[in-house]
């Protein structure tokens, strides 16, 4: 370390000046010295008549910033001011940002407009590298909108001179990416110039900034700048909306004490009205300044040369009426005779109120036609989900284009009419979007209703009535047709009202239904929250584990019947004390009495219900009342659940909390605690819903567990049947389970077929043109990288995540990833990373020292498609999307052998769930592969012969992992998981199955032991 002369601190032994005072050090050389010789700052460094490149002459600093000092100079050879850039002498050294200088000179170069000021040339003066710009006389709008908001016309003027300039750049690929009232100058003559590229991007040029970073000027950030994201044009037109309504407001639209208070109201915030801030603010001008600060960049404009012609549309417009009223006084001076002035003045008037309607009504019109028809028909090709914001959209521009048929079509297509019952009738019917729990109930009308029109979605309804109780539901307003599987079916809205206080506290009614193999069940209900502490605490003081009358089920263990005595021993808490397993000394933890009962059994659940006069509820009538059809669910309803409920993996929630409603007003069936209900099943009872360290999809499947299974993740909620005895006996009996292949009796296709059916999965390999798309470097344990590649088919491109460990140096062993089904359901794999850490199936692997690779196969979150994903397993369509799926993952194996820093001879499988069963294909196919591990898989032997997975499970032959739960439903472990492993072609010395006493999860200490001891032994030890 080099001690600095002046201040005397310590440097690094390569720095030309101090890091603290940025005085020169020894090893700077005399030419630097003689630069710095009168230094008094790091931004002071050059005095008035120094002479730069032998032609240029200091006249005086203008300004200085973090990214650079700017002179006036005198050019002596052409005798003309200019304008000197040089970086701050601290940031001199820097290699990033002296081609950033660079960047910048080359970006503003290859503009030629009046807008945008003018480089002349990049040059280097004594190591010192500086811009030469257009010297511009005038004022910063940062300085000028300091005295006081700009009038309409002036910001109206400076706005279209800007939108032009960066029309301009963003034509020729550059993005400025910090406009900002500073780095704009205003002329005297009032012309525009758009300053400072420091932080251009290039189309095509070096990328100095990674993924994850912030750059730019807080305050003036859009959303996507804010949080580090990949960037386009759209970014400019957001921070020219700032810079605009700064201009007419005279203050900023987003603002806050810090840097980090101001970030986050930019990301979660709308600014504050204009009209609030301006009262006279025209409402055309508003309107634009608002969608270009839509978060959402897709909802803003889509150029600055789209937001140019809005702004020039309103000016006209302003002109127009400013000529009209010029017309209209020169009218008046010569009809101001008392005899005809008054008719005059009526005439004129009327003519100008006409007009001025006739006018604004033309320019909405052309608004709709231009603007609203062509965003509406892009949110409808993204699919429903986007329906809704097509409809507010759609029933705007109705108002002014209501026959147009280009719009008539897209609201056939977008909506449903539905009707409106109530019993009894008079009730007021509110609503709201599902996913927007925190929005303000709209007024939908009084039931009954017919034939309301409303976008198909997914809606939160409310009906309330004097003296009644009120109803709360989640329902959407279409049901899929069974057969074709489309949309438009409306699905119309009933409920039933009861008088106040005529049902049992905190419960709610649920619609009665026929069901198949059961039978009628009447309406019946259900506990609006699962059982708290609190609750359950009534029971234990009150005797309730002491007392027969409540425990009237057979206590049955292992095939065996217990007495009571024997039993009861069993459920004590973890003092010995009567209670949940997750109690002490008989009571609950402090501050938990309204989190859910945990750590019971279903004997202790089905005492509790008999303690309060109520029931567990049976598999079906537990269906019935979260209210959704099975096929909505297979579409993915639960998504849209999920992130509302406790599906988080860190452990409990008050009930109530989260906003993930079921269709009759319950909460937390999805996730929190999983649910015990009545039924027997084959390995003990069943228990629905899902936990909150469960997949997200295990809300619409079955689950079950032995009776006496006292997880912490155990929990219950009561039914009551009014008329119990009209109930079919067969909703209470046993659940069957759906008849699995007899594998024992089957037998594969002989090799010569099964080489037909592998080679379905060749291709040929063209180059893969890949691309690393962006990389984060600033994650603790790993880099994570996001790369595009051309999949083996239809000229598509794949992408893929790819995680390298820091704790080991390359090449790296490789796992590649096969995920569950819930991928198919989710549309975005933005937040990739987050549900990594949630899951830690993967970021085990990461932390010690092997990477990961997680492919987006055909059918997956962006590559997602409700036809493949839909299609009956025994059609050829599902056949085709398999096959892409396999190609996927060899195109990935593909990439993987181009890098230098993988080992692509340490390449193991790892399948989860869905991949669990893919793994009897993919390992038999894909010939680099050294080991498996398959957790939670199973054998279907379902679809066509040429993708069933038996005849091919015989063909894996590398070292395979199972991890495997005794419970399991989705792959019950005697007829799917057992199968599996026992046909597997793997040596018998090479295969490894453990069996959990736990349903489709495994738990996380021991997946993760298993899973690195396995990859340890196959692939060996991380370096």
């Amino acid at each position: 370390a080099m001690e600095c002369p002046k201040c005397h601190a310590e440097n690094k032994d390569n720095s030309r000046f101090c890091s603290h005072c940025a005085a020169p050090l020894g090893p700077a050389g005399p030419q630097r010295a003689s630069l710095t010789k009168t230094l008094e700052t790091p931004y002071h460094f050059l005095k008035p008549g120094t002479l730069i490149a032998g032609k240029y002459k200091i006249i005086d600093e203008t300004g200085h910033g973090g990214m650079g000092i700017v002179y006036k100079a005198e050019d002596v050879k052409l005798q003309r001011c200019v304008a000197l850039k040089f970086l701050p002498l601290h940031l001199m050294d820097s290699p990033e940002l002296r081609e950033r200088l660079l960047i910048e000179a080359r970006a503003a170069a290859a503009l030629s407009h009046p807008n945008i000021c003018v480089i002349y040339e990049v040059g280097e003066s004594e190591e010192c590298p500086y811009i030469a710009m257009e010297y511009v006389e005038g004022e910063t709008l940062r300085d000028k909108i300091k005295s006081g908001p700009l009038k309409t016309e002036e910001a109206l003027g400076i706005a279209i001179q800007v939108a032009e300039g960066l029309d301009e750049a963003h034509g020729k690929g550059i993005i400025h990416r910090d406009i900002k009232s500073a780095n704009i100058m205003i002329t005297g003559k009032g012309q525009a110039k758009i300053m400072d590229f420091g932080l251009a991007k290039v189309k095509g040029g070096p990328l100095l900034t990674r993924e994850g970073t912030t750059l730019g000027t807080v305050s003036y950030m859009s959303p996507e700048q804010a949080r580090g994201e990949a960037v386009n044009q759209r970014t400019d037109i957001w921070s020219l909306g700032v810079v605009l309504y700064e201009m007419l407001s005279g203050r900023l639209p987003f603002q806050g004490e810090r840097e980090t208070s101001i970030l986050y109201t930019i990301v979660h915030e709308e600014p504050r009205p204009l009209k609030a801030v301006k009262p006279d603010v025209p409402i055309e001008i508003e309107r634009i300044i608002r969608r270009a600060l839509a978060k959402k960049p897709e909802l803003r404009y889509s150029s600055a040369g789209e937001m140019l012609k809005d702004l020039q549309r309103y000016q006209e417009a302003r002109k127009a009426v400013e000529a009209g009223a010029f017309n209209l006084r020169s009218l008046w001076r010569r009809v101001r005779r008392p005899q005809v002035a008054f008719p005059a003045l009526i005439v004129i008037l009327a003519f100008v109120i006409l007009g001025g309607w006739f006018y604004s009504r033309q320019a909405k019109i052309r608004y709709v036609r231009e603007q609203l028809l062509p965003k509406i028909g892009q949110l409808i090709e993204g699919g429903r989900d986007n329906f809704i914001a097509a409809y507010k959209l759609a029933a705007q521009a109705e108002k002014y284009m209501p026959q147009d048929a280009k719009l008539s079509g897209f609201i056939s297509q977008i909506t449903v009419k539905i009707s409106v019952t109530t019993e009894p009738p008079g009730a007021k019917v509110y609503i709201k979007e599902y996913k927007t729990p925190d929005a303000p109930w709209e007024y939908l009308g009084i039931s009954p209703m017919d034939t309301v029109r409303l976008p198909i979605g997914f809606f939160r309804w409310k009906a309330e009535k004097e003296e009644y109780e009120t109803v709360l539901a989640a329902a959407p307003d279409f049901e899929l047709d069974l057969k074709s599987q489309e949309l438009y079916v409306p699905n119309n809205f009933q409920r039933v009202l009861d008088k106040a206080g005529s049902i049992p506290p905190g419960m709610v009614r649920i619609a009665g239904t026929q069901v198949v193999r059961v039978g009628e069940l009447g309406d019946f209900f259900v506990d609006r929250y699962e059982i708290t502490n609190r609750q359950f605490k009534e029971f234990v003081d009150k005797g309730g584990y002491q007392k027969k009358e409540y425990w009237k089920q057979k206590f049955i263990k292992d095939g065996k019947e217990l007495t009571g005595e024997v039993a009861l021993k069993e459920f004590v808490d973890q003092t010995g004390r009567p209670g949940p397993s997750t109690w002490q000394a008989g009571d609950y933890p402090q501050g938990q009495d309204d989190y859910p009962v945990s750590g019971v059994s279903w004997y202790e659940a089905a005492a509790y219900a008999e303690f309060m006069g109520k029931s567990l509820p049976t598999i079906y009538h537990w269906e019935i009342a979260q209210g959704f059809s099975a096929l909505m669910l297979s579409r993915g309803i639960y998504m849209l659940l999920a992130p509302l409920s406790n599906f988080k993996n860190e452990g409990l929630a008050p009930v109530g909390s989260l906003p993930g409603m079921t269709g009759y007003g319950n909460f937390d069936m999805a996730g929190n605690v999983r649910e015990w209900c009545w039924n027997e099943a084959p390995k003990g009872r069943i228990i629905r819903g899902g936990a909150w360290n469960d997949a997200t999809y295990m809300f619409g499947y079955l689950s079950q567990a032995t009776p006496f299974d006292r997880s912490a993740k155990n929990g219950f909620r009561c039914a009551i049947y009014p008329g119990r005895d009209k109930i079919p006996g067969a909703a209470f009996e046993p659940t069957k389970l759906a008849e699995a292949p007899d594998f024992n009796e089957l037998k594969p296709v002989p090799d010569s077929v099964f080489q037909i059916y592998k080679e379905q999965f060749s291709y040929d390999k063209t180059d893969l043109k890949s691309k690393v798309e962006w990389r984060n470097e600033n994650l603790r344990d790993w880099v994570e990288e996001k790369i595009t590649f051309n999949a083996a088919y239809n000229n598509e491109r794949m992408m893929a995540y790819l995680f390298l460990p820091k704790s080991s140096p390359p090449p790296y062993q490789t796992v590649i990833y096969f995920p569950a089904v819930g991928s198919i359901s989710q549309k975005t794999s933005e937040n990739l990373d987050q549900y990594w850490e949630y899951d830690s199936r993967l970021s085990a692997i990461a932390k010690n020292g092997r990477a990961v690779l997680y492919p987006i196969y055909k059918g997956t979150f962006e590559r997602g498609d409700e036809d493949l994903s839909s299609a009956d397993r025994s059609s050829h369509l599902f056949t085709e999307w398999l096959v892409k799926i396999v190609k996927d993952f060899k195109r990935c194996v593909d990439y993987l052998e181009t890098r230098p820093d993988i080992d692509s001879h340490k390449l193991a499988y790892f399948g989860f769930s869905w991949g669990g069963k893919m793994g009897s294909i993919i390992p038999a196919v894909e010939s680099r592969l050294k080991a498996s591990v398959l957790h939670v898989g199973g054998l279907m032997g379902v679809g066509r012969p040429e993708v069933n997975d038996f005849n091919y499970v015989t063909r894996v032959k590398i070292p395979t992992l199972m991890l495997n739960g005794k419970y399991d439903l989705v792959f019950p472990l005697g007829t799917s998981a057992k199968p599996l492993f026992d046909l597997l072609g793997t040596p018998e010395d090479q295969k490894k199955m453990i069996v959990y006493d736990t349903d489709h999860s495994i738990p996380r200490n021991e997946y993760i032991k298993e899973t690195l001891n396995w990859l340890d032994k196959y692939l060996g030890p991380v370096r």
